[in-house]
């Protein structure tokens, strides 16, 4: 449902740019939902290194070229950069509270399953990417994935959009280590062997239970201040009790240590801009295979994508009658330039992130939240220390408030008719179940065209419903056909 437009004269060229006083919000609450969305994605500055950072190409070099240790703060630097320049770009162009990094997920299969094939340099995994981002371009460009998106049912949109609300809710528990995969055959149990007993955790927990108390009572800056206060707390934490990293004591921080190490100021090393091979990879493995690589990473971001807008919009109360937000052609196509830019910055492809609800749930409407994370994401290449102060700890909280506020809209779905639940009910489940949001939508799609054909109502679904299953199908069975085609 669309927020019902303001009555209120724009107070500044800011204001009527944004269309924040229409869109019923103030430049105040979109600088408060900038930053909460900033807190809640900063991990990724981390996080990206460690995963592309480490891994080493099919010629045994790091990104970098080096082959006797990783530079991380050179990724670091390309990682924080790209998110900051395409985050302002969605801002600006889409005037959408969405942020955008690299994505968690396909970063990994750019390390693990591009760049380690024999012979593959890091230069040809980016080109992959790159040529990944130009084919998803042109599809929105020629109008397909717009219309792919509008051909998507209100009611899928919805269990879409509390699915999310579930998995990122999960993400928060897991980061915060409050759940965590559990040994001998049991796939999740709380803390550590049932409890909870370790002081991130407890940093958690406070900064959870100061979210829920702010949040019921309406407070402004609800999750802003909870990240702070559980920052803050984390720090002394550290600085009492000397915890480090769970990488070396399982009782440790998840990713961010909260603790400054020397100066909190690092001048950032561009130089993996523009290190990419676009056919590169060619020569090394073959046209088929590249095909199927850009095909696979394609369908990851193609959908995730439509789940995030979906998500976001929803929580922001943007998107029409059936479902759709504003300019979504405008954001489409960021999102795909984004793949390619993360590609030539070697940060690995770059997408929209779901966490950019927690802005929303902090008050954003507009794109100047977006352009508040691009800044905050520019400004933490040289800031990178300050940055790694807020723990995944502090900013779990912020996820699992959204997760509450988007479950909320599981009834609008009709659950007394089984041929419009059931698949709803498979997209909101598979979605944290899987751990993907691309899974739960792709499961979502073929139960929706199968349970149609099964009930007599094969007209009543769209056509592109139809491809998009095709494709799903396809990817859900990409191993066993490249060992079937020997790739």
């Amino acid at each position: 449902m669309t927020s019902s437009p303001s009555t209120v004269a724009p107070t500044s060229a800011i204001d009527r740019f944004f269309k924040i006083t229409e869109r019923g919000s103030t430049i105040g609450a979109e600088i408060r939902g900038g930053l909460v969305t900033f807190a809640a994605m900063a991990y990724i500055i981390a996080l990206n290194p460690l995963i592309i950072g480490t891994a080493q190409d099919g010629t045994g070099k790091f990104l970098g070229g080096s082959t006797d240790a990783p530079n991380l703060a050179m990724v670091a630097a390309v990682t924080a950069l790209a998110a900051g320049v395409l985050s302002i770009l969605m801002g600006v162009v889409a005037n959408f509270p969405m942020a955008l990094a690299a994505g968690l997920g396909l970063n990994a299969v750019v390390a693990f399953q591009v760049a380690a094939l024999p012979d593959m340099t890091w230069a040809d995994a980016m080109g992959i990417v790159v040529l990944e981002g130009l084919v998803i371009l042109v599809l929105v460009l020629t109008g397909f994935r717009t219309a792919v998106f509008r051909a998507v049912p209100r009611t899928l949109k919805t269990a879409i959009s509390v699915g999310i609300g579930l998995f990122i809710t999960l993400i928060g528990l897991v980061n915060a280590g409050f759940v965590r995969k559990a040994p001998e055959g049991v796939a999740l149990e709380l803390g550590q062997f049932g409890s909870l007993q370790t002081w991130p955790v407890l940093v958690f927990v406070i900064g959870l239970t100061l979210a829920i108390v702010l949040t019921v009572r309406g407070v402004r800056g609800a999750m802003l201040i909870s990240i702070a206060v559980a920052t803050v707390i984390a720090v002394i934490v550290e600085a009492v009790a000397k915890l480090g990293s769970s990488a070396v004591n399982p009782k440790g921080w998840n990713l961010n240590v909260p603790a400054l190490d020397g100066s909190p100021v690092a001048v950032p090393d561009f130089g993996l801009l523009g290190q990419f091979s676009l056919f590169g990879a060619v020569g090394k493995i073959g046209i088929v295979a590249v095909v199927l690589l850009v095909f696979s990473l394609l369908l990851a971001d193609f959908f995730d994508t439509m789940g995030t807008m979906v998500a976001v919009g929803s929580e922001a109360k943007l998107l029409d009658a059936d479902g759709n937000p504003p300019k979504s052609t405008q954001i489409l196509i960021v999102d795909s330039v984004a793949a390619a830019v993360g590609g030539m910055a070697s940060a690995s492809s770059n997408t929209s992130y779901v966490e950019s609800t927690t802005g929303v749930a902090a008050g954003a409407r507009t794109g100047l939240a977006a352009v508040v994370t691009g800044v905050c994401f520019l400004l933490s290449t040289f800031l990178a220390p300050v940055v790694a102060l807020i723990p995944n700890e502090a900013a779990a909280p912020a996820l699992v408030i959204v997760g509450y506020l988007m479950m909320t809209q599981v009834l609008d779905i009709d659950w007394k008719s089984p041929d419009i639940a059931i698949p709803a009910f498979l997209t909101l489940a598979i979605m944290p179940f899987s751990y993907s949001i691309t899974a739960g939508i792709g499961v979502g799609f073929i139960a929706h065209v199968i349970v149609k054909a099964a009930t007599g109502k094969v007209r009543s679904v769209h056509p592109l419903m139809w491809v998009a299953s095709a494709m799903f199908v396809v990817y859900f069975t990409l191993v066993p056909l490249q060992a079937l085609l020997g790739i």
